[in-house]
């Protein structure tokens, strides 16, 4: 599924969500951040809002867009697991996220003991010795 989301002046802010009680997985991928029609000559921030493994909100700056210089920026499928809130930090936008929302059946799979790999069958590695003078 495709995604896309303006950020501006007065919509400051996207977030992105799912129901977390379906059996299905979220990616989000982010590809393209841009500024679009209208938008000033003035530096444009725009974060990532989510939440860390300890379940803390932290912000991560993904682009810093000006007209003059740089007005587009590829993230390559920049992955993100939703919920995830785009934030416009500074500037008035009007900045333009494009990407993709891919959605995967949870398959119910125990993750018994390998039988196939024990820690006997592990090579005995050499030590790693100091670097010669």
């Amino acid at each position: 599924l495709l995604l896309g989301c303006e950020l501006t002046a007065s919509t400051k802010s996207y977030t992105f969500q799912v129901d977390e009680e379906d059996n299905f997985d979220h990616i989000l991928a982010l590809s393209v951040v841009c500024l679009t029609d209208g938008a000033k000559d003035e530096c444009n921030v725009v974060e990532v809002v989510g939440r860390n493994h300890e379940n803390q909100e932290i912000a991560v700056p993904v682009a810093n867009l000006k007209l003059s210089c740089q007005p587009l920026l590829s993230l390559d499928n920049f992955k993100l697991q939703p919920p995830v809130t785009f934030r416009l930090a500074a500037g008035s936008g009007p900045v333009h996220l494009a990407g993709w929302h891919r959605i995967m059946h949870r398959e119910d799979v125990s993750f018994e003991e390998d039988d196939d790999f024990s820690e006997e069958d592990e090579e005995d590695l050499p030590p790693i010795m100091p670097a010669k003078k």
